[in-house]
Parts: C-alpha cells; structure tokens; sequence
C-alpha cells in the first residue's frame, strides 16, 4: 500500500473540514434565504397591485368589472383575480389558472377592497424564475467559496508540511551521518524543533567523533602494547639466551670456553645491557602511568649542555666529529635538570652515533620573551618520511641489521618522547637541507 504523505493528510482533511463547514452553513441558512426571498417578492406583489387596490374601492361590481378589465389590458403581464363576499370569483385575467393559485411554489396576496371584494394575485412564474437565480447564484457562491477554501488548504497545507518535510529528510540523512547545512527559516515552534533536533544532530556527531577518536587511541595503545611486549621479549631473550650458552660452555669446558674469565666477563656484560634495558621499560611504564612526576627548578642551559658533552667528545672525536655550541652563558630556564639532563643525552648520543664520520653536530639557541628554543643539529643524514613517526616507538630501528649490541637499546628516543611529554616542552624532529634537527621550546626564567 502506497504511503500517504503528510501534505496529502493535512489538505485533505483541511478540505472535508471546509466541504462539512459550507454543507452546515447551508443547511442552517437554506430556510432563511427563501423565506426573505418570498417576503421581498410578496412586497414587491403588493406593490405592484397597490394601484389597482386603489381604483376598486368603493365601486360596484359592474364597476370592478370594468376597472378590472382595462388594468389587464394596460398590464397584461400581470395575472389576478376578483371575487366578492360569497367567494364567487367575479373577474380572473385570461392567463390565470384559479387550481393552481393555492400552490406552494407559488407567491399570492389577498387584499381586502371594501367589505365585498377581495383582490388576489399571484407570480409564479417569477417565483420559478426568482428561484432558480437564487439556486444558481448560491450554487456559484458556494463553488466559489469551496475553491477558494481548497486553495487556502492547498496553501495552508504546504506551509505546515514543508518544514516537517524538510525535517524529515534531514533526519533521514543524519541517520547516515551525512552533513547537512542548517539554515534557520522559521520563528515558530517548527522552527525551534528543528533547531533543536540539528543541535542535538551535531552535539551526537561530536560524541560519535568523540567516541571513534578513543576507540582508535584504545586500539592504537593494544597495538603499542602487542608490539612492546613483543620487542621487549626478543630484546631480552637473544642476550640471555648468548649468556646461558656461555655458562653453560664454561661448565662443560668445552673449547674457548675454558678460559672463564673471559667469558665470565662477557656474561657481566650482557647482564648490564639486559639490566639497563629493564631500568628503561620500567621507566617508561611508570612515565606512561603517571608515577613519577617531574620536579622543576632552575636550570643553566650552558653548564647542563657542556656536562653532557662531556661525556660524547671522545666518541665524536674517533669518528672525527667536530661539536660546536652556541649559547649564551646566563640563559635559565624551569624544568627537572636531571629529565632534561637524560633528553639532551639521548638527543646528543643519537646524533653522534648516528651521523658519519667528519660529520658536525652543531648546537645553538634562540630566546623569546618567554621560552627558549635549543636546537641540536647532526649533519650529514636523512630520515625517511615514513619512518621519522615511528622513531619514538620502542625498539624502533631504522638500521635492522643494528642490535642492541651496538649500544643501541632502541629506547633512547622513546623516553625522551616520554620525558618531554610529562614536563609539557613542546619539541620537534625534523629534516633540514644540511641534516636532522631537535628542537626544544623550554620555559625561560629571569637571569
């Protein structure tokens, strides 16, 4: 079964309404019209013998006869008659039938000449002629009336189903989470309606958007987690897997392995990388959970940089390297020395591992009002726009052929990521035309 639009209901009960309204009004004002029809026409009967009436009185009947004869003969239009007192008829005009004067569709008036006549008078046939003018006149108001009342329902329908219409593709659609563009066109309560359902339409895709985002960050997060657990566990396992093969060389005495310093040495070792690794993981794990908190205090950038250094010339210097820093001495600024101490030893430590030899790492700052940027450049190298996201992921690689032999854990930049984000400084990494460069946005403190 075909279904049956709101507009199509609206005017068509508009439309009975108005057919029922105009069939009542009829019915209620029908008698009244034909009763002042009949009471103008018996006026205007009387009017029109009030002459005669004039001329009979007080004549005889001969004389009545007479006066009679020359008014219809002056007047033959008109139709009448005369009886006397014995209601004889003494004079009817010759287009008047006497049975039918008594009729109902007939108009007739008696008037009294005297006390011994009687004139009657009747207009049938304008009676006939006034009522079917009367019917067809009503007949033409009332078609008028109900066109003009289906229109102003056409009218009025539209205009209450249009927005309605309008809301309910719109729904439609935002059953799709399609966008829509709302343009308010109503001041009414339709108008406040769909305001509304378009606010609540917006505020549900912000919570879906919401909703998605999170589940992502969930699903990105088991991901992290699958892919930490599962380095972890083949970072972890190689070494102690080589360790357990020595002891167990050493105990049976078998080849080299008979010299146990030696290898005893080896063991200890590995056991430091294997422990440094764990030291990491747990950092890490009590970063990301909130368990360690930063503890600020003021900071000279030129002394922190220059201890860390320290500790990489040699390192720099067999990969003929060279190390420039330009800073100001009396530049301080608010954060945990000891974290940002480790960020800038990770950053430094991977460009100078990192970067070939007779290669630069330059380092310099740039001071606002407010903050300081530390910029720390290693020349010569390039990252690939597909790995530089991945570089903070733990146990990330770029080489796969390094292990964590080569002194690299494949944590360093993880916790430096880690660091920064619990002391809220801003940093980035990226490729430049001589190399990659770190940057860091510190708050800067009064000298």
């Amino acid at each position: 079964m075909k279904k049956r639009g709101i507009f199509f209901k609206v005017f068509s009960y508009t439309a009975i309404f108005l057919v029922l309204l105009v069939c009542v009004t009829v019915g209620l004002f029908s008698q009244q019209f034909i009763s002042f029809y009949n009471t103008s026409q018996t006026e205007q009967l009387f009017s029109t013998y009030r002459s005669l009436h004039e001329q009979l009185r007080g004549k005889e009947i001969d004389e009545v006869i007479i006066i009679a004869q020359q008014y219809y003969e002056n007047n033959q239009s008109f139709s009448f008659y005369i009886r006397d007192a014995d209601n004889t008829v003494i004079y009817s005009t010759p287009n008047l039938d006497i049975q039918d004067i008594p009729g109902k569709n007939n108009i007739r008036i008696m008037i009294s000449v005297g006390e011994n006549y009687i004139l009657g008078a009747s207009n049938r046939e304008a009676v006939q002629t006034g009522y079917g003018d009367l019917i067809s006149k009503s007949l033409l108001a009332l078609s008028c009336m109900l066109i003009f009342g289906l229109i102003g329902a056409f009218i009025f329908a539209r205009q209450m189903t249009k927005p309605i219409k309008s809301l309910a593709e719109n729904t439609k659609r935002m059953s799709n989470l399609e966008d829509i563009l709302y343009i308010a066109e109503r001041n009414d309560e339709l108008g406040d309606l769909a305001s509304d359902v378009h606010l609540m339409y917006n505020k549900l895709k912000e919570t879906i958007s919401k909703l998605e985002e999170e589940i992502e960050r969930v699903r990105e997060m088991e991901e992290n987690q699958r892919y930490f657990f599962s380095a972890a566990s083949h970072e972890l396992k190689t070494p102690i897997a080589a360790a357990t093969v020595m002891v167990e060389g050493m105990l049976a005495d078998i080849g080299d392995y008979k010299n146990h310093t030696k290898y005893l040495r080896e063991c200890m070792k590995t056991l430091k990388t294997q422990s440094k690794i764990i030291s990491e993981i747990i950092d890490i794990v009590n970063l990301s959970d909130g368990m360690i908190l930063p503890s600020p205090e003021k900071i000279n950038m030129f002394e922190l940089i220059s201890a860390v250094l320290s500790e990489y010339y040699a390192l720099a210097e067999s990969k003929e390297q060279t190390v420039s820093i330009s800073l100001d001495e009396n530049i301080y600024c608010c954060a945990d020395k000891n974290w940002l101490g480790r960020v800038i030893s990770n950053i430094i430590m991977n460009a100078v591992q990192n970067s070939p030899n007779r290669e630069n790492i330059n380092i310099w700052s740039k001071e606002s009002k407010e903050t300081v940027t530390l910029n720390i450049l290693n020349t010569g190298v390039f990252i690939d726009k597909e790995i530089m996201s991945k570089l903070f992921e733990p146990f990330f690689r770029a080489d796969k052929a390094r292990s964590s032999g080569n002194g690299h854990s494949g944590l360093g930049l993880t916790i430096v990521k880690k660091l920064l984000d619990a002391m809220e400084i801003p940093f980035s990494l990226d490729n430049t035309d001589e190399g990659v460069l770190f940057m860091l946005e510190i708050d800067k403190l009064p000298n």
